[in-house]
C-alpha cells in the first residue's frame, strides 16, 4: 500500500522548480480496515478506543465508519446489508457505485488479523496532517506582528496544541488483571512498611501530616489553602525543602527532587526565607545585616548545607500551563523530579493571551492542567490558592471548602485540599476594649480569658484537611514559629515544640 504524496510542482523565483507536496494519506489502508470491520464486526472493538471519523481521510470512509460504530454500539450486525439502507440516498456513495461500494470492501479482504494496525496507520496519518496544519498556521501567524500577540505569547499557545493534538486518540492501560494491580499494590505497601515513618508518598518532614496522608501521593493534585498572613507559603516552603532534604533511597542517600514555582515571591526572598528557618536567624535580621559574626558563622553554615538539596525555584510570574508543562518535563528529563510546588494558584494565567472574561472558566482549565501535570508526569503537585474574603465575615475564621476563590473547580479536580489557620493571627486584632456600661471587673474578667486564650493558641497551627479523595480528614496542630517562618511538629506532649534540625 503507498500513502498518498503526489507532487505537484511550482517555480522559485528563480525559476527552479520547488516540489508542493499534499497532505499524507493512505486510502487503501483506511479500505482495508472497513473491509475487515465489515467482514467481522469484533474488529471495531480493537480500534475504537483511540481512532473516530473525523481521523480518516476520505469523509466518505469517516461516515461508513461512524455509521458501522453506531449499528454495533446499538448490538446489530454491521454489514452491506444493514448499511444498504443507511446509504441508498448519499449521493456521494452512488458517484463510486453506490452499495456496491460497500459489498466490494467487505469482499477484498484478505486477512482481519492486522486490522488493528491500518487503525494505527490511520491514526498516525491524520496526526501527521494536523501537523501539517499547525505548522502551517505558526509560520503563517509569526509574520503577522502585533501588540497583543508577542512571540512567547505564540509559542505558549502552539505548545498547547500540541499537547492537545497529543493527546488526541491516545490509548489509555485498558483494564489489568486484578492479579497485576494486586502485585502494584503490595509492592506499595511493602515500600511503606520498610520505610521510616511508614509513608507511601513523598514526606512533608512533618510527622503529624505525614500520618494523616501517608506523604504526598504520586499523581495526586493537594490544595493548600488560606487567607493572607496564615502562613501558607511559609508551610509550603517548608514542605517541599523538607521533601527534598529527606532520603528517597535510604539505602542510596538519594534524595527528593522538588521544584518551587514561585509567582509570588522572588528567588532571593524564597531562598532567604529557607536559610532562616535552617540557620535559626530572622530573615529580617539577614536582610538588613543586623547579624552578629557567630551569627553570620551560622547563616553560612546553613548555606553550605542547603547547597546539596535539589531543590530548584522558578519565580517566573504569571505562568501559563504550558509554560508550567514545559518546564516540569525538561526538569524530569535531566535532574528527576518528585513532588512540584506552585504558589499561588490565582497567579496563574489561562491560555488565552488577552485574558478570560470568565475567571472561573479560567481557574477551572488552571486546575485541571494541573492535575493533568500530576498524572502526566506521575509526582504530587501541591499548589496554593487564596480563600475569599467570606471568611473574614464570619465569627468563626476557620475556613471551610466553600471559601475556596472559584471553588467549584478547585475542590472538584484536587485529590487533597487542606487549609491553614492559625487563630492566633486573629485573636491578636480582637483585644477586648473596656465598654462605657461595664464594670472594671467586667472588663478584666474579659481580658483576663483573652489573654489566657491567647497563651493557649501562640504559636500554634492549625492545619485542616478538608478533603482526602483516598483518607480521612481532619486537623492536625502544628507549631509555628513566625520569625523564622518555620512549622514544625508539636511534641508528642502537645505543649512544647520539638527540637528542630
Amino acid at each position: 500500500m503507498e500513502t498518498g504524496s503526489a507532487n505537484v510542482t511550482r517555480l522559485r523565483s528563480d525559476n527552479s522548480v520547488v516540489p508542493q507536496r499534499t497532505p499524507p494519506v493512505n486510502y487503501d489502508a483506511e479500505k482495508a480496515l472497513l473491509g475487515a470491520i465489515l467482514a467481522n464486526n469484533l474488529v471495531f472493538d480493537r480500534v475504537n478506543e483511540f481512532l473516530r471519523p473525523e481521523h480518516f481521510a476520505d469523509p466518505l470512509h469517516g461516515r461508513i465508519y461512524e455509521a458501522i460504530g453506531k449499528l454495533v454500539q446499538r448490538g446489530q450486525i454491521a454489514n452491506p446489508v444493514t448499511l444498504k439502507n443507511l446509504f441508498d440516498q448519499d449521493g456521494a456513495l452512488s458517484e463510486i457505485g453506490g452499495a456496491q461500494y460497500l459489498v466490494d470492501l467487505a469482499q477484498s479482504v484478505v486477512t482481519v488479523i492486522n486490522a488493528d494496525d491500518y487503525g494505527h496507520v490511520i491514526h498516525d496519518l491524520y496526526l501527521r496532517r494536523q501537523l501539517v496544519d499547525l505548522g502551517e498556521n505558526v509560520v503563517n501567524d509569526a509574520y503577522v506582528f502585533g501588540l497583543e500577540d508577542t512571540a512567547v505569547q505564540q509559542i505558549e499557545a502552539t505548545e498547547l496544541k500540541l499537547f492537545n493534538l497529543a493527546e488526541t486518540g491516545q490509548t489509555e492501560k485498558g483494564p489489568q488483571g486484578f492479579s497485576t494491580v494486586l502485585a502494584s499494590a503490595l509492592d506499595m505497601a511493602e515500600a511503606a512498611f520498610k520505610r521510616d515513618g511508614h509513608i507511601t508518598g513523598v514526606t512533608t518532614g512533618l510527622r503529624d501530616l505525614d500520618r494523616m496522608l501517608g506523604g504526598l501521593q504520586k499523581s495526586d493534585l493537594i490544595i493548600l489553602a488560606g487567607r493572607p498572613s496564615m502562613g501558607k507559603t511559609a508551610l509550603a516552603t517548608n514542605i517541599g525543602f523538607n521533601a527534598a532534604e529527606a532520603a528517597r533511597d535510604p539505602s542510596t542517600g538519594e534524595r527528593h527532587r522538588v521544584v518551587f514555582f514561585s509567582m509570588e515571591m522572588s528567588s532571593e526572598q524564597l531562598a532567604t526565607r529557607i536559610m532562616a528557618e535552617k540557620s535559626g536567624i530572622s530573615s529580617d535580621k539577614i536582610r538588613r545585616g543586623e547579624v552578629r559574626a557567630e551569627d553570620f558563622q551560622r547563616i553560612v553554615e546553613a548555606a553550605q548545607a542547603m547547597n546539596e538539596v535539589p531543590f530548584f525555584i522558578d519565580d517566573t510570574p504569571a505562568l501559563t500551563i504550558p509554560m508550567l508543562r514545559t518546564r516540569a518535563r525538561r526538569l524530569k528529563r535531566q535532574h528527576g523530579l518528585d513532588l512540584i510546588v506552585l504558589d499561588y494558584l490565582q497567579l496563574m494565567r489561562g491560555s488565552n493571551s488577552r485574558g478570560s472574561e470568565n475567571r472561573v472558566q479560567e481557574i477551572s482549565e488552571i486546575t485541571r492542567g494541573l492535575k493533568a501535570i500530576a498524572k502526566e508526569l506521575d509526582v504530587p503537585v501541591l499548589a496554593l490558592s487564596q480563600l475569599s474574603r467570606a471568611v473574614e465575615q464570619r465569627d468563626d475564621k476557620r475556613p471551610q471548602l466553600s471559601d475556596l476563590r472559584e471553588s467549584g473547580s478547585i475542590e472538584q479536580d484536587a485529590d487533597v485540599v487542606m487549609f491553614v489557620y492559625r487563630e492566633q493571627y486573629y485573636h491578636e486584632r480582637a483585644e477586648p476594649n473596656q465598654r462605657p456600661d461595664e464594670d472594671d471587673s467586667k472588663f478584666h474578667e474579659r481580658r483576663d480569658r483573652w489573654m489566657k486564650r491567647g497563651e493557649e493558641v501562640h504559636n500554634k497551627a492549625d492545619v485542616i484537611v478538608a478533603k482526602q479523595r483516598h483518607g480521612p480528614i481532619g486537623t492536625r496542630q502544628l507549631y509555628f514559629e513566625g520569625m523564622l517562618t518555620r512549622f514544625s511538629d508539636l511534641a508528642e506532649d502537645g505543649s512544647l515544640p520539638e527540637q528542630y534540625g
